[in-house]
């Protein structure tokens, strides 16, 4: 008697196995490090909490990083990054729209003003962090450790 596993579970197997190895190469003191740059303006807003604010930010970091690392099979074959960014553009700006409704919720945000600011922030946190997981990921392609 043989075990049948579908393409399905197979694939999503791979998937973790690949996402895990991607995750070796990302630092927890660079993903605080780069909260705190680019929140630190909006930061006096988050007393509260900021411990839960870093928690979030660095998950939402996590799931860029870990989209443009899947992407970057395109890119090895060639592809431009700013073609293969507009390949996901549905999928970060989900993120980005996340982040931001989690930071205003969190922040209480009102102003028209903070707010377009804050977004303009978090999009190109998550431009960062998906550019980051887009260029290891080539790397480790070109390497032959995917």
């Amino acid at each position: 008697m043989n075990v049948i596993t579908s393409f399905k579970e197979k694939k999503r197997e791979k998937q973790i196995l690949y996402e895990r190895k991607m995750l070796r190469e990302l630092s927890l003191e660079k993903l605080k490090t780069k909260v705190i740059e680019q929140f630190g303006p909006f930061y006096h807003m988050y007393r509260v909490f900021p411990a839960i604010i870093e928690e979030g930010c660095i998950d939402i970091a996590i799931e860029a990083y870990l989209l443009g690392a899947n992407y970057s099979r395109f890119g090895y074959y060639g592809e431009p990054t700013e073609s293969v960014r507009r390949r996901c553009a549905q999928e970060e700006k989900y993120l980005i729209d996340t982040l931001f409704d989690f930071l205003c919720f969190w922040g209480n945000i009102d102003d028209e003003l903070v707010s377009e600011s804050l977004y303009y922030t978090c999009e190109h946190y998550i431009i960062y962090w998906w550019t980051e997981g887009f260029e290891k990921g080539k790397k480790r392609r070109r390497l032959k450790l995917h």
